[in-house]
């Protein structure tokens, strides 16, 4: 390959994998130095976010709920400069990522408090400063010091609005002296951060901490809690062993007040149950290391979400509350489908948590204003389009093939599905009220003996529709440099045999890691919601009855 010919890229798949390899391969300032060709299965790109415009009245079709969320810095930051390139005209109804997505602070789960009775647990996420995508001006907020601080200002946020709601939780007989001692152990703990910054001696403030017992009222704990956002802003590397017996206090007295009070009160156990989580992480970083360990959250994939969590102290009653439920709901984390076999590897969940919660921008969610198809991967064709990528659709992977010594890959083998009429290149999208969107079937007209499939209920998306009208083989250095395999993980023990025999890691991928298949059905409604009994904003709501929550 010499240095003047750009180098052939093969793409198999056309989701957001796929397609944000093609993006990043074909920015301008790579000068053309990479030939891309997208191969994929069917008619429409989009993979698991893959949407349709029903044929008759154009109504969107998608399998399940698709949104964004308000930390996917690196999705929106892609899609917007999509969007820019592609400098949609004027009369198009989506011209700009902000006309394609619209912020949405509501948040729900259903608990069931009785065999028969469900109630909504709702919550509003308060918008934050700034868009999902923007530049980073400030320091970086993705460390576990950031999520640590932001954790223990949440748990000051919960003490006080206990505080607040509950005015005389604290004025019981006998708490006077339970609040003076309180006042000691914040002396104390006053007197060790200042230490700790080299005035004073902290073994000595140390010790005058730790002869103090457990914080027993909320005004105590919000106090605690307060010397423990300055512990971790202020001192490094953060002490452990000053920040887990305070957590542990803190843990102790959040028992202590909260539990007793949550026996009438749906309110205070819902917030008891955070508070026993969120303890419970910041415990877990600081005993297993995962602040100072180079692999950082990794180091506890090897556990699950919920066990991890009380392994270090959460109750069970916490990690089964309606909130986790929907955790697990979210990332269809059960293995096989199965409902009472929930698994999610506790570092990433972790991390995702954190994320969630504590970095997004402008709104916890961004909700699309047409199918995923239309806002998302329409845009990316038709740029990716311009910039010269080719297409080919109606191409299923049919096999890797090795080099004798098992050091690349030597054939893409193809069925070639369906045939354009007249050798051009497909045309797959269609307008909708002036947005180009993708339809929900093939568009028959333009395939050789088009008009029979569709009669044969020909379903080229389907796995188990073997219909072929050719094949094709591409040969390494002839018709592609590279290859990129975009295709889902499920699909990859079918069509790379070789790769898994030959290659220990591939064999172990595929025999360990879990897909699980997704179901999803669409009801459209004549009333508004309002007319339905539905007072609130429209609410994403999970955690609801399996298979459909």
């Amino acid at each position: 390959m010499s240095a003047e010919k750009p180098a052939k890229v093969a793409i198999i798949g056309g989701g957001c994998a796929a397609l944000t390899t093609a993006f990043e391969l074909t920015r301008p300032e790579h000068q053309s130095r990479y030939d891309v060709t997208v191969y994929q299965l069917g008619w429409r790109l989009g993979g698991k976010g893959a949407s349709g415009r029903e044929e008759a009245t154009k109504r969107i079709e998608e399998h399940g709920l698709h949104l964004w969320m308000g930390f996917y810095e690196n999705a929106f930051r892609i899609l917007r400069e999509c969007y820019a390139e592609l400098n949609r005209d004027k009369d198009c109804p989506i011209r700009d990522w902000e006309d394609a997505f619209f912020a949405d602070a509501w948040v729900g789960v259903t608990e069931q408090l009785d065999k028969d009775a469900w109630q909504n647990w709702i919550a509003h996420f308060p918008p934050i400063a700034g868009k999902p995508g923007d530049p980073f001006e400030d320091s970086n907020p993705f460390t576990i010091r950031s999520y640590l601080l932001r954790c223990a200002v949440l748990l000051k946020t919960f003490f006080a609005s206990v505080q607040d709601r509950y005015p005389d939780v604290d004025a019981d007989e006998g708490n006077d002296g339970k609040a003076a001692k309180e006042d000691g152990a914040l002396d104390a703990l006053t007197d060790l951060i200042k230490s700790l910054a080299g005035d004073g001696n902290p073994i000595e403030a140390a010790s005058r901490f730790l002869s103090y017992g457990q914080f027993a009222t909320i005004a105590g704990l919000m106090k605690a809690t307060e010397a423990l956002m300055a512990i971790i802003e202020t001192v490094s590397p953060i002490p452990d062993k000053l920040v887990s017996p305070l957590l542990a206090r803190i843990a102790d007295g959040a028992r202590q007040q909260l539990d007793a009070m949550t026996a009438g009160s749906t309110e205070l156990r819902r917030i008891w149950e955070i508070v026993d989580i969120v303890l419970a992480i910041m415990r877990g970083c600081i005993a297993d290391g995962i602040i100072t360990h180079p692999r950082g959250f990794e180091i506890i994939d090897d556990q699950d979400w919920c066990d991890w969590l009380m392994r270090h102290g959460a109750a069970e009653s916490s990690v089964r509350a309606a909130f986790m439920r929907g955790s697990y709901d979210l990332l269809f984390a059960y293995e096989e489908g199965d409902v009472t076999r929930p698994r999610m590897a506790a570092g990433q969940a972790l991390r995702g948590a954190f994320r969630m919660f504590f970095t997004y921008r402008g709104a916890l969610f961004w909700k699309m204003r047409a199918g995923m198809g239309d806002v998302v991967f329409a845009p990316l064709y038709e740029v990716l389009k311009r910039r010269g990528v080719r297409f080919e659709f109606f191409h299923r992977l049919e096999d890797v093939k090795l080099s004798r010594d098992g050091t690349h890959v030597h054939q893409l083998a193809f069925d070639v599905q369906a045939k354009v009429k007249g050798g051009k290149d497909y045309n797959p999208l269609i307008d909708v009220k002036g947005l180009p969107c993708w339809p929900s079937t093939p568009n028959y007209r333009q395939l050789v003996n088009g008009a029979k499939l569709k009669r044969d209920g020909w379903d080229p998306e389907s796995h188990w529709d073997r219909h072929a009208a050719g094949k094709l083989t591409l040969q390494v250095g002839k018709d592609f440099d590279y290859v990129v395999l975009g295709i889902g993980l499920g699909a990859v023990p079918h069509v790379c045999s070789e790769l898994i025999d030959h290659n220990a890691a591939w064999r172990e991928m595929v025999d360990n890691v879990k897909t699980v298949a997704t179901q999803a059905f669409q009801i459209w409604l004549n009333q508004p919601m309002d007319k339905l009994g539905w007072s609130l904003p429209p609410i994403n709501i999970s955690g609801f009855v399996e298979p459909f929550d």
